[in-house]
């Protein structure tokens, strides 16, 4: 999911918990106070990102065995201390969640067409996803 609304951690949670899940793993990520910075822009072509993370979401269930993982990713002006990406992954065993969830985290910025543009006291500068 890629949306301007803020993500709801718990019902992304709940929607994992599930009988066969031993383990839920979530990974946060919030916009955080870089000298200078007062707040983010994110752009997303939201098509191609979507397509991406479900095969981002796929690979992970397929190379962990994880029974679940979903995504959720902010776009629009965000200020500093709010919620940006949200992974969660649930599994049998921590091990595989928590490994299903970095990859997951890790392949999302190197991947997903998604932009940050940083507003800052002295103006804006965008910066690449896997710099965040």
């Amino acid at each position: 999911m890629i949306s301007d609304s803020e993500i709801d951690l718990e019902e992304l949670l709940n929607r994992s918990m599930k009988p066969d899940a031993g383990a839920v793993v979530a990974f946060v990520g919030v916009v955080r106070a870089d000298p200078g910075v007062r707040a983010l822009e994110v752009e997303a072509y939201e098509e191609a990102a979507l397509e991406e993370l479900r095969r981002i979401k796929d690979e992970a269930i397929g190379r962990f065995g994880v029974s679940s993982v979903d995504v959720a990713h902010r776009k629009g002006r965000l200020s500093l201390g709010e919620v940006i990406v949200v992974v969660v992954c649930a599994s049998a065993h921590r091990k595989e969640a928590f490994q299903a969830c970095e990859y997951v985290i890790e392949e999302l910025k190197r991947r997903v067409p998604i932009w940050k543009k940083e507003l800052t006291e002295e103006g804006e500068r965008w910066v690449r996803g896997d710099a965040c």
